[in-house]
C-alpha cells in the first residue's frame, strides 16, 4: 500500500459568477469582485485596480458582444504570484482592440469614446491580452500580489 501524501494540494483560489449582458448589471460585477478579493484578503491599493479593470472589461463584454442574451461571465483566481482576472462574452468574432487616439469617423465607435479603458487595463495590470476559446472569447488581466496575498513563497 501506498504512504500518504502529507504534502498540501497547490489548486489555485478561483471564483466565478456570471450575469446578464445589460449595462445595470455592471455594478453588481464590480461589488463581486470586491467580495472575492475581501474574502481572499486582497485590499488597498490593489483592489482598487483590479475593481477597476474589473469594470472596464465587463463594461466593454456589456457594450460590444453582439449575441442576443448573452451572458457574460467573469472569473478571478489565483494563480502562483499573481491574480488572474477573466471576463468572457460568446462573440468570438470582436477583439478587443486599444486605440492610442479615438476616431471620429470610426463606425464602429460612434460616440468616439472607445478603445481607451484598454489603455486604463494596461496601466493598472501587470500584462492583460485575449484568447479565443472554443465558445468565448476572453479578455484577461494579470496583477502580480504580494506574498501575504499569494502562495509565492511559501
Amino acid at each position: 500500500m501506498p504512504a500518504l501524501s502529507t504534502r498540501r494540494r497547490t489548486h489555485p483560489r478561483r471564483d466565478s459568477f456570471r450575469i446578464p449582458k445589460c449595462r445595470r448589471h455592471v455594478p453588481e460585477a464590480r461589488a463581486n469582485v470586491r467580495r472575492i478579493l475581501k474574502d481572499w484578503a486582497v485590499d488597498g491599493e490593489l483592489a482598487d485596480d483590479i475593481a477597476t479593470v474589473a469594470t472596464e472589461l465587463v463594461s466593454n463584454a456589456v457594450r460590444h458582444c453582439r449575441v442576443t442574451l448573452a451572458e457574460i461571465e467573469v472569473a478571478v483566481s489565483i494563480r502562483g504570484c499573481g491574480l488572474l482576472l477573466e471576463v468572457s462574452d460568446p462573440d468570438r468574432g470582436r477583439l478587443p482592440v486599444p486605440h492610442t487616439e479615438s476616431d471620429p469617423n470610426d463606425p464602429n465607435d460612434p460616440e468616439g469614446d472607445g478603445g481607451r479603458g484598454l489603455t486604463l487595463v494596461r496601466a493598472l495590470s501587470e500584462r492583460w491580452g485575449h484568447d479565443v476559446r472554443p465558445f468565448t472569447k476572453c479578455v484577461w488581466a494579470y496583477f502580480v500580489l504580494s506574498p501575504e496575498e499569494s502562495r509565492c513563497n511559501r
